[in-house]
């Protein structure tokens, strides 16, 4: 589980988590600043829901990715060819603008000796999801989670996103998908190994094979 204090850049000293009301106090001066009267009755208990809703969205900094991988199996009578699991749907906020990321991860790995129940690796991406995030900088937590438990001959690791901070403000381009990978193994040694993943979840981008 994450500890409560974070350190941020060089600095030795954890910055503390201020406290619930703090925060809420935080939410009313947003408010005020964006043109708003915090105190009239539909503003009254919107810095309340905002902090709930925060504990929520930013859950993932509670929760330790890598346990819930710990439990492999390794009866699976010398199983070794792909696992696939597409489609996870996720909901993430990105760190410049806390607009919404909304998405879908496939995931792909080729077992040596050890599986995982495929819940655990949804519950790898939902406890990354549930962080500010960079889509790039996801994807590569994702892969290498998976890649330091289970220790696979391969792991691969496709998102496609759509992110509001395009779409809602800055250059309004809705409709817009961001697709990133990050290959490991034989995945990025070997194109047919790459190749059969991406067609088995849709080749979301073909230049990913190039």
């Amino acid at each position: 589980m994450a500890n409560s204090k974070t350190r941020l850049g060089i600095a030795s000293a954890p910055l503390e988590k201020p406290s619930r009301e703090e925060a809420e106090e935080a939410i009313r001066t947003l408010l005020l600043w964006a043109g708003d009267d915090p105190t009239r009755e539909g503003l009254k208990e919107t810095p309340e829901r905002v902090a709930r809703a925060f504990e929520e969205w930013f859950s993932g900094y509670k929760e330790d990715p890598e346990e819930y991988m710990r439990r492999t199996f390794e009866e699976v009578d010398g199983y070794d060819e792909m696992v696939v699991l597409k489609d996870i749907r996720f909901e993430s906020h990105c760190e410049h603008h806390l607009a919404p990321i909304i998405g879908r991860a496939h995931i792909g790995y080729l077992p040596k000796k050890k599986v995982v129940g495929i819940s655990k690796l949804a519950r790898v991406v939902e406890a990354y999801a549930r962080r500010l995030q960079v889509q790039e900088k996801m994807n590569a937590q994702i892969a290498n989670t998976i890649q330091r438990v289970l220790e696979p001959a391969g792991v691969a690791v496709v998102i496609e996103a759509t992110h509001q901070c395009m779409t809602t403000r800055g250059v309004h381009k809705p409709g817009v998908t961001m697709v990133t990978s990050t290959m490991l193994g034989e995945f990025r040694k070997n194109p047919l190994t790459r190749r059969e993943f991406l067609t088995v979840i849709g080749n979301p981008q073909s230049s990913m094979d190039s």
